[in-house]
C-alpha cells in the first residue's frame, strides 16, 4: 500500500468513526427529549380519604380495566386500592399476597384469578401457546389451582374483610393461548371453595356471557372500554352491598 493510499484510508476512517459517534450522540439525545410513558392510571399510587372505608381490588389485566371506573363510581364513598401490577396466576398470588395487602385494615377485598391459571405455556415458559401443541400445559393445573385458592383465601379470610370473589370472565373463540370454555371449569372449582367458607360471589363471568359481542374484543379475552365500564358497575353493586352491612 502506498503512502497516498494509506492516507485516504486513514481519512476515510475517521470520517467514518466521527459521523457513527455524531449519530450516536444525535440517537442518545432524542431519547433524552422523548417524553416518558405514562404509568396506568390504575397503578398509580391512591391517596386515602381518612373517613372512607378502604377496598381492593385483585385481580388480572380485566380487574385493571375496571379499575378506575370503580374508583369513579365509588369517589367519595371508598378508597378504592389496588396492586400496582397484574397479579397473574394463583402462584403470583401466594409469592406476593401479604405485599398486596400491606399493613393497613381492609374492609372490602373483591379478589380473583383464573385467567392466567388456565392460559396454555411453552414447556420454556413461552407464553400463551397453541393448546393443542403435544408440549403445551396449562401454567397451573386446576387440582394445583384448587389447592393454591384455598391457601388464598385462607390468607384474606385473616384480614377480616369482608370477601367477594369475582369469577373469571370468559375466553371467547380465537383467543391465542386459552380455550374456551375453561373459565367455567375454573369457577366451579372456584364456587366450591368460596360456599365453603361463605365468600359472596360477583358472577361477572355469566353477567359477560349475556353481553360477549357487545362488551368483549373479538378473540381476545379483554374487554372494550365500555365493557369495563359495566364490569365496574357490576362489582360496584357488591360492593356498595358489603360496605353497608
Amino acid at each position: 500500500m502506498n503512502h497516498l493510499t494509506r492516507t485516504y484510508t486513514s481519512i476515510f476512517l475517521f470520517v467514518l468513526m466521527l459521523t457513527t459517534a455524531v449519530g450516536h450522540a444525535a440517537e442518545i439525545e432524542k431519547k433524552k427529549q422523548r417524553p416518558k410513558s405514562q404509568p396506568n392510571p390504575a397503578f398509580v399510587e391512591f391517596k386515602d380519604i381518612p373517613s372512607l372505608p378502604r377496598v381492593l381490588l385483585i385481580g388480572d389485566s380485566i380487574s385493571i380495566g375496571y379499575t378506575i371506573p370503580v374508583r369513579k363510581l365509588l369517589e367519595g364513598k371508598a378508597n378504592v386500592h389496588r396492586p400496582p401490577t397484574n397479579c397473574g396466576p394463583t402462584t403470583r398470588g401466594i409469592a406476593e399476597i401479604d405485599g398486596w395487602l400491606g399493613k393497613g385494615e381492609w374492609d372490602v377485598i373483591h379478589f380473583n384469578w383464573g385467567l392466567h391459571d388456565l392460559k396454555y405455556m411453552g414447556p420454556d415458559g413461552q407464553n400463551r401457546t397453541d393448546p393443542n401443541a403435544p408440549d403445551s400445559r396449562q401454567q397451573v393445573p386446576i387440582d394445583q389451582y384448587k389447592t393454591n385458592l384455598e391457601k388464598l383465601v385462607t390468607r384474606l379470610k385473616q384480614t377480616k374483610a369482608k370477601l367477594i370473589w369475582r369469577t373469571t370472565t370468559p375466553v371467547p373463540p380465537g383467543s391465542q393461548g386459552r380455550v374456551p370454555g375453561d373459565a367455567a371449569k375454573y369457577n366451579a372449582v372456584a364456587k366450591k371453595i368460596m360456599d365453603e367458607h361463605n365468600i359472596e360471589i360477583d358472577d361477572q363471568y355469566a353477567f359477560a356471557m349475556q353481553r360477549l359481542e357487545e362488551l368483549q374484543r373479538p378473540g381476545d379475552v379483554h374487554f372494550t372500554p365500555k365493557g369495563s365500564e359495566e364490569l365496574a358497575k357490576q362489582a360496584v353493586t357488591k360492593i356498595s352491598n358489603a360496605l353497608a352491612e
